[in-house]
């Protein structure tokens, strides 16, 4: 054992009683550790693998896209040590990309081209200075890429190859995660903790041999501290940091808790946790039947197949949850970029037939946490039915934005209300601002996408939305003639109003309604009501404008108040640092409302070329 490795003990030792319990007293049967490999895929596995992409074609393609991009790395040179700003991840990512698809080729096809240039990558890794253990995620992701190669290649590197792996892990991976300089991860209750934690621990049993009895210390420190995000998914499944980190955070908790399933039999009861089952069916009502996601805060476009969504298919039993994924799987045949986690949808997919994924029963979804989402739709049919994602909660969550009552809609083939997503990070850290502090002051607000002003919500007087603040969802129904959700937003804008709510209804499956009840403090208010779109603005005539997008049309109706004119506004960046925007346009309108004086308007969305859709009363939010 290397002499680091006794003050690698009395460090985790220390870290230990902050832990909670579920950890601590953990028991963890060393003797039933396989030999090499024994990370997500035994000795053998392969044969499953192989039997069921003969029998099915669609299988075949996926295995297929692997080999065609391990095929393409054989021509390019090493990955090398690029730093983005502060960051390694794109140079470990692209790392994670090569060693898992090799590895995975290697292991089902025996050809050595494939072997010996996993072998080229690890090496090349392992012999950087470090892995940026400033920036933790960085160190994560390449330990666990190492880690995966190293296991599934052992029993055929040359020992001097094994000797430099081996303690590259250590010493590069696992050693600085027991430094308290480095992490604080320990305690978050984000996807840092489950990404950290996966790719420290596949380390910790990819040189199992070289530290027994610190790698068991390190499952221990694992499993006590990804108990921290794993209570975020209670009660119902949401999971606070929306689509993009759902598909980040979650696949790592799940190799995390595959390989403990694989080795051990048991993941020690995690998956048993409130909400982190449940959270596939949060993750799937996200993307519309479109398949464009509910991209709120800081979350991107399209992902693509998520791996993750097969081991939650399997362990529920449910291939529903797997209807998203066959449209990846049967539609597109090159889904962009391959995930980099791919090889586990083989692993995980346990070679589920296409024909037995049904499209789910469930249309909508609603979760009551600190970041409250409601999703509602009328078809899971492509080109068909409507699509609505409302967001509450809070916009100090990690990664938020103000975007409290902001909401998409599509309809047809068409989004019509839409969310500009996340800005690359890099580019406005380099600006200088401070985009990580959450306080109502921050820099981080005068970034035009994270701010309320690009988003299909209010802005009363201009301000900005309340950072502490909670937009609650008081009431919800899932009935199909009339879904419907309210959010209680008076917290969100309470610095000007005294009291604020919004509704949401998709009225017979034909229209949407958006209603809003408001009431003035003490002085008169401004009121901005705003939806963001990408379609194109033909007309506006007073109350009433005409949106067209693919062919499609949608008409926007403002009731309840006179004289309203909707207008537009210019999405064009405010700063030099801000992304761009184009194809967008903010159209609505604005109204004022007396200090104490109250104020309701409906604006109705109705797609098609008929619109002429006759309320017969305007409910109030009481009588929803």
């Amino acid at each position: 054992m290397r002499s680091t490795l006794l003050s690698t003990f009395l460090l985790i030792g220390t870290l230990l009683p902050a832990m909670p319990s579920i950890g601590q007293n953990t028991f963890i049967d060393s003797t039933k550790i396989p030999a090499h490999p024994r990370l997500l895929l035994l000795k053998g596995e392969e044969e499953r693998i192989k039997r069921e992409f003969r029998k099915d074609p669609i299988w075949k393609n996926v295995h297929d896209q692997i080999l065609k991009e391990c095929d393409s790395v054989l021509s390019k040179p090493p990955v090398e040590r690029i730093m983005i700003g502060k960051r390694l991840l794109q140079t470990s990512r692209e790392a994670l990309r090569r060693i898992f698809f090799l590895a995975y080729a290697y292991r089902i096809t025996g050809d050595k081209a494939y072997f010996s240039r996993c072998e080229a990558e690890m090496l090349d890794v392992c012999n950087f200075n470090n892995w940026n253990p400033d920036h933790f995620l960085d160190v994560a992701e390449m330990t666990l890429a190492v880690s995966i190669g190293y296991d599934w290649l052992y029993n055929e590197l040359a020992a001097k190859s094994r000797s430099t792996i081996s303690k590259a892990i250590i010493e590069k991976g696992i050693d600085p995660s027991l430094n308290n300089k480095y992490n604080g991860w320990l305690r978050g209750t984000n996807n840092w903790n489950q990404v950290c934690n996966a790719g420290i621990s596949f380390g910790a049993l990819a040189v199992y041999e070289d530290q027994p009895q610190a790698s068991m210390e390190l499952l221990r420190r694992a499993i006590a501290s990804i108990v921290h995000p794993i209570k975020e998914y209670a009660p119902a499944g949401n999971y606070k940091e929306g689509y993009s980190y759902w598909g980040y955070g979650t696949s790592f908790n799940v190799l995390f808790n595959s390989t403990l399933e694989k080795i051990f039999g048991t993941d020690f009861g995690l998956h048993e946790m409130p909400g982190f089952m449940e959270s596939a069916g949060f993750y799937q009502q996200l993307v519309s039947q479109q398949g464009y996601p509910f991209n709120y805060s800081d979350a991107g476009t399209e992902e693509g197949i998520q791996p993750a969504m097969f081991w939650f298919a399997d362990k529920l039993k449910d291939p529903s949850l797997l209807f998203i994924e066959k449209r990846y799987l049967t539609e597109r045949t090159n889904n962009g970029r391959p995930n980099r986690l791919l090889p586990a949808a083989m692993i995980w997919g346990k070679g589920i037939s296409m024909d037995k994924i049904k499209e789910p029963l469930q249309k909508a979804w609603a979760g009551k946490a600190n970041n409250q989402v409601v999703m509602m739709r009328t078809s899971w049919k492509k080109d068909q039915g409507i699509y609505i994602g409302f967001k509450g909660g809070t916009p100090s969550a990690s990664h938020g934005h103000m975007d409290a009552g902001s909401f998409v809609m599509d309809a047809g083939n068409a989004r019509w209300s839409t969310d500009l997503g996340m800005q690359q990070y890099n580019g406005l850290e380099t600006a200088g601002l401070s985009i990580w502090d959450m306080s109502q002051n921050s820099q981080r607000w005068e970034v035009f996408r994270y701010s309320n002003y690009a988003h299909s919500t209010l802005t009363v007087n201009g301000h900005l939305q309340q950072v502490k603040a909670n937009a609650p969802l008081i009431s919800f129904s899932d009935d199909p003639q009339n879904m419907r959700a309210v959010l209680d937003l008076g917290e969100i804008y309470n610095q000007d109003l005294a009291s604020a709510r919004r509704g949401i209804a998709i009225i017979n499956q034909r229209y949407v309604t958006i209603r809003d009840e408001l009431q003035a403090g003490d002085s008169t208010c401004l009121i901005r009501w705003a939806m963001l779109t990408p379609a194109t603005v033909v007309k506006i005539e007073g109350d009433r404008a005409l949106l067209e997008s693919k062919g499609q049309q949608l008409t926007i109706t403002v009731r309840g108040v006179a004289g309203v004119q909707l207008k537009t506004w210019s999405t064009a960046p405010p700063h030099s640092y801000d992304a761009a925007n184009p194809g967008t346009t903010l159209i609505g309108f604005e109204i004022t409302i007396p200090a104490h004086a109250k104020a309701a308007c409906n604006v109705l969305l109705i797609p098609g070329e008929n619109n002429s859709i006759k309320e017969k009363s305007i409910k109030s939010l009481d009588k929803w």
